[in-house]
This record gives C-alpha cells, sequence and structure tokens, in this order.
C-alpha cells in the first residue's frame, strides 16, 4: 500500500522588523568637563569629541558602546552650552528643570535613552493614538569635521520625557549615521530595561516590555518576592571597570 506524501512544510512568515532600535544613551551633566570626568571614573575611558547643538543650546561629548545586540549605540554626554544663545524655547531631556539641575551639580546621571526608527511620523501618529505625546518632530543638526549630521527628533513643547521618562525619545537620522565616524571603545553596551512600557506601547515601538531586557535572554528584570518600585529606565555595561548598571529614578 502506497503512503500518502507528506504534506508540504509551510512556507516561512514575514520577517518581522522591528519599529525601534535603541540608539544612544543620554547622560545629562552640568559641564561637559564634569561628564568626561564622571565617564572616565565609573566606565574607566574617556569620552571622544561631540559638537553643539544650536537649536538647543546645548553640547555633547560621545562615546562608541556597541555591541552585537546593540549595533551603532552610543553614549552622549549632555549639558547646557552657557557660551550658547538662549535657544528660545524648553531644552532637551528636561535639561531645564531647576530640581535636575541641582541633582546634577552632585553628579552626572542617566536620564534618558533615544530610539531610532525610519518612520518617525508614523509613530509619532500611533502614540498619540495611545493618548501619549512625544511633542513634534524637530528638524536638528550640528557640524563635525566628517561633515554635517541631520536628524529628525521628536521633543515636546515642555522639553519633558516623553510618558513621563518611561518611554524613549524617537530619532530619525537623515544620511549617515554619528558612530560611524566614532573611535571604537572597550565599553559596551549589554541589556536595556524599559521598566514601565505598557504592553500596548511595547508592541507599538517594538521594543522589549518591562519584563525582559533587550539584547537579553528576556530573563525578568527583577525577581524579589516583594515588588519594589521599578525605575522607567536601567542599562548594563561591559566597561573597563567591570559590569557598570546605570538607572533613572524609580
Amino acid at each position: 500500500m502506497s503512503r500518502p506524501a507528506p504534506a508540504p512544510a509551510p512556507a516561512p512568515g514575514p520577517a518581522i522588523t522591528l519599529c525601534c532600535e535603541i540608539d544612544h544613551l543620554v547622560i545629562a551633566a552640568a559641564s561637559l568637563a564634569q561628564g568626561a570626568a564622571w565617564c572616565e571614573a565609573v566606565l574607566g575611558v574617556l569620552p571622544g569629541p561631540g559638537g553643539q547643538h544650536p537649536l538647543m543650546g546645548t553640547h555633547n561629548r560621545l562615546l562608541r558602546i556597541d555591541s552585537p545586540a546593540f549595533p551603532l549605540a552610543y553614549l552622549e554626554i549632555l549639558a547646557i552650552d552657557t557660551a550658547a544663545p538662549l535657544p528660545g524655547r524648553a531644552r532637551w531631556f528636561g535639561l531645564d528643570d531647576p530640581a535636575l539641575q541641582a541633582a546634577l551639580r552632585v553628579s552626572p546621571r542617566l536620564v534618558g535613552v533615544v530610539a531610532r526608527t525610519t518612520d518617525l511620523d508614523g509613530l509619532r501618529q500611533a502614540l498619540l493614538g495611545l493618548g501619549i505625546d512625544p511633542g513634534p518632530a524637530l528638524a536638528a543638526e550640528r557640524d563635525t569635521p566628517q561633515g554635517k549630521l541631520a536628524w529628525r527628533i521628536a521633543v515636546r513643547d515642555d522639553g519633558a520625557l516623553p510618558g513621563s521618562g518611561r518611554l524613549p525619545t524617537l530619532i530619525q537620522w537623515q544620511g549617515r549615521h554619528p558612530a560611524e565616524a566614532m573611535a571604537p571603545s572597550p565599553v559596551a553596551l549589554g541589556t536595556v530595561v524599559l521598566g514601565r512600557l505598557a504592553p500596548a506601547e511595547a508592541l507599538l515601538l517594538g521594543l522589549p516590555g518591562p519584563g525582559a531586557a533587550a539584547g537579553s535572554s528576556g530573563a525578568p528584570a527583577s525577581s524579589a518576592a516583594v515588588p519594589q518600585p521599578r525605575p522607567a529606565l536601567s542599562v548594563t555595561l561591559a566597561t573597563p571597570r567591570g559590569l557598570v548598571t546605570l538607572s533613572t529614578a524609580a
């Protein structure tokens, strides 16, 4: 008796394309000198050069921290540029907040994460549909030795972080990515935990929710029996000083 022919293997499903990728971490500082000293003391390496942001009256220094899980990722040390004209609007990442500035006089701190996308306008509209205001998409640029860098970034009119800090700031690069011109460093981004993302927000952004760390095996961020306040953002970095964990305020 002949046997029935085996059923054909199912065709592979469509590839899943994430809406966002982790682009860079933002460390706010009272000054770039203070931020560079913090970077050397905590991460074991001095950051490289950056530039000025005329749109916001800020400037930065940069450190490449990419890894297989986070290609082109970098760390930005960001401070108000006291030599620049006032921007005529609230600066990004809440830098004008008096409480933050008071805290930065004590020490630099992680204030946010930026996620890159190729559809900034579409994601903005989708977030507005969830009742979240990420802010309008602003065009920004700065000069570099390799030429002008240009990007669009969602910044609220009041300068506050989207979703009270639980969501990443969205960016869309126009042309080359800044990390392409950065020197390699011995610091590598290991995990990123967005600790307060709602399931609908995580699905929309294509980023892990609070139970998993981007770039890790997806293990729970905390296994404590008693629920603890979760920071909106927590990251780990492999550095010459060992494994370093940075978090925003819980």
